[in-house]
């Protein structure tokens, strides 16, 4: 396989990251004392912004209208949002119950509040999903996301954080994003040279969120989470997957469907525990995005070769054809 292969294959960039993040941060090797919480939180706002801006900008605008599809929007909206985040509410509940898991919980309100990857398009496409679907769902739970995720973080953590710094950051990361990609539809821009930027990019936020990372916490707490980030993407992904095909939802539409409820954009997730958490929380509050990183590249691999698989998928195709 060649380099240009590997840069541009999601999976890999991010498994490498995260190897390389853990042999950084359990060797003491991460420079905290230059690159501290501020420079990190800013960074990770500029880049991740950029990546935004650039996922989105692929989106076109045309055909892209709500009429027609009222329904199907609001049905994303419930599972990218409120589905999807269930999980995550009932975890920090539960944890935050107990003082010495207190900080740790509190990463899993980011988790919530985040909306699925901007990436679901391109997987959707790559898992012979329904693009359509995936890009017109993008644009308008982005869009709903401005107001649910100060919502999530003000009824969790209202107390803890400082709500105007949490509305500018998702103007910065995401408002901001939407309406500059608006005006970049129509640039050319290799595919190539975009997957390559964006695995780089989000590869790189990775090491630096999971490199400062305090995993000092014990295996207990790392097994809860584990468990925590299995429930929501291989239960949760399976179990729509499963109730969808009972009532009859098409092939396509379900892959989507499933893409929405339980892959979840992390680049969001860190830019917000990074940029609004007080800087002695956020070590703690980064393991259950690091966790939710392992699990969700775990996640993917399975929904490519076993979920949607494409003996899977004739077989099915094969089927809904019989029945029309």
């Amino acid at each position: 396989m060649k380099a240009k292969d590997l840069l541009c294959s999601s999976a890999f960039m991010m498994s490498a990251a995260l190897i390389i993040s853990l042999v950084t941060n359990m060797s003491g090797l991460f420079p905290g004392e230059v690159l501290t919480s501020h420079i990190r939180s800013n960074v990770t706002i500029i880049l991740l912004a950029i990546m935004m801006t650039l996922s989105l900008s692929r989106i076109p605008s045309r055909d892209l209208g709500p009429k027609g599809h009222g329904k199907q929007i609001l049905k994303s909206v419930v599972l990218g949002l409120v589905v999807a985040s269930a999980i995550p509410i009932i975890g920090y509940l539960v944890l935050s119950r107990f003082p010495e898991y207190r900080d740790y919980a509190a990463g899993w309100v980011f988790i919530a509040a985040t909306p699925f990857a901007a990436s679901v398009g391109p997987l959707s496409f790559i898992l012979r999903g329904d693009m359509e679907h995936a890009v017109r769902s993008t644009i308008y739970v982005y869009i709903a996301a401005l107001l649910w995720i100060p919502l999530v973080i003000y009824l969790l953590l209202g107390t803890v954080v400082n709500m105007t710094n949490v509305v500018i950051t998702v103007i910065e990361i995401i408002g901001v994003p939407i309406l500059v990609s608006r005006l970049i539809t129509g640039v050319k821009i290799d595919k190539t040279m975009m997957a390559v930027t964006l695995n780089c990019i989000i590869s790189f936020l990775v090491w630096l969120s999971v490199s400062s990372t305090s995993f000092s916490s014990g295996w207990v707490l790392l097994v809860l989470f584990g468990m925590i980030a299995v429930l929501r993407t291989f239960v949760l992904g399976n179990t729509v997957e499963a109730v969808e095909r009972r009532m009859g939802v098409h092939w396509s539409q379900r892959v989507t469907d499933i893409l929405i409820t339980s892959y979840k954009n992390k680049g969001i997730a860190i830019a917000l525990c990074v940029s609004v958490l007080p800087g002695p929380m956020i070590p703690y509050a980064m393991v259950a995005v690091a966790t939710s990183i392992v699990v969700e590249i775990c996640w993917v691999a399975f929904m490519d070769s076993v979920l949607f698989s494409k003996k899977r998928m004739d077989r099915e195709l094969k089927r809904e054809n019989s029945e029309i």
